[in-house]
């Protein structure tokens, strides 16, 4: 069997790698890379790196030759850049002859008002369209996201939102790779679309879960999208990033992560990573 995961130098893609490798010979696991310098360490230990880029489509027959199981992506980009560049890797797909496309989604993604839905639409159609086998793994939300904005209470400043009572999946990437990693590995799930979201929480609860987590109580600010984009805008994030993170939260507040599921439970076997563990986590790595 010869698995193979696009985008293996991630942050989620080298997570899902090493739990591939927990349970297959590392001769069994490809990686596509747009680099194959930066996926030396997988090399060293014994994975076959292989150069994959997406926006050329030339290098991708021969990144997928011979590859049984397949897990793509989605790759970072504006919504024309995502779909040009995912159509291209299901189009190598179907034409090396794959026998498994596991992708990973976005939360409720033909339904969602998500400003970030469209090429998940669009990637989702384009593999059911080839009638090669399938998993869409629908991924809530990486707790890894809202890193910024713990680093920022840390340094004493409020959490700023304009998400009002929008309630989020928040799950850890390790969480999402080991899920993603089982639907790779697995033949026996009679479903083909996952819910991956955990519990849900609103921002203040949230808060009130990191503020537990650092020993202090941490200031939620509330404020409109208006002065959201202000905020942001005045902590430095890049314009062409504005309107982004400005639209998660319109998303958060319209209700487009508020999903419930137990998929997550069905993929690892246990639950998910309880938040203030979570939090915890990722506080002690800063």
């Amino acid at each position: 069997m010869k698995y193979l995961v696009t985008g293996a130098t991630g942050k989620l893609g080298s997570k899902i790698v090493d739990v591939l490798l927990q349970s297959v010979p590392a001769s069994e696991v490809a990686v596509s890379v747009r680099n194959p310098e930066k996926a030396s360490l997988l090399k060293e230990k014994g994975v076959d790196v292989r150069h994959g880029d997406f926006d050329k489509p030339e290098t991708l027959e021969a990144a997928l030759k011979g590859v049984e199981r397949l897990l793509i992506i989605s790759a970072d980009g504006d919504n024309d850049t995502r779909i040009r560049q995912h159509a291209n890797a299901v189009e190598a797909a179907e034409a090396a002859g794959v026998k498994f496309i596991a992708y990973t989604s976005l939360a409720d993604a033909q339904q969602s008002q998500n400003l970030m839905a469209p090429p998940h639409v669009e990637t989702e159609g384009a593999i059911e369209r080839t009638g090669i086998k399938h998993a869409f793994l629908r991924n809530n939300w990486y707790l890894e996201n809202e890193l910024g904005s713990i680093q920022g209470v840390l340094a004493g400043a409020p959490w700023v939102t304009a998400a009002r009572d929008g309630k989020v999946g928040w799950a850890l990437q390790q969480d999402y790779a080991e899920a993603a990693a089982n639907v790779l590995l697995a033949d026996d799930f009679e479903q083909d679309i996952f819910e991956l979201s955990g519990p849900l929480h609103t921002q203040a609860e949230l808060v009130e879960a990191l503020g537990e987590v650092i020993g202090r109580d941490v200031e939620l600010q509330e404020v409109s999208l208006e002065a959201y984009e202000g905020a942001m805008r005045g902590a430095g994030v890049p314009e062409v990033a504005i309107p982004i993170v400005v639209g998660i939260q319109d998303s958060i507040r319209n209700g487009s992560l508020e999903v419930e599921s137990n998929d997550f439970e069905l993929l690892l076997g246990r639950p998910v990573t309880p938040l203030k563990e979570a939090l915890k986590q990722l506080v002690d790595t800063l």
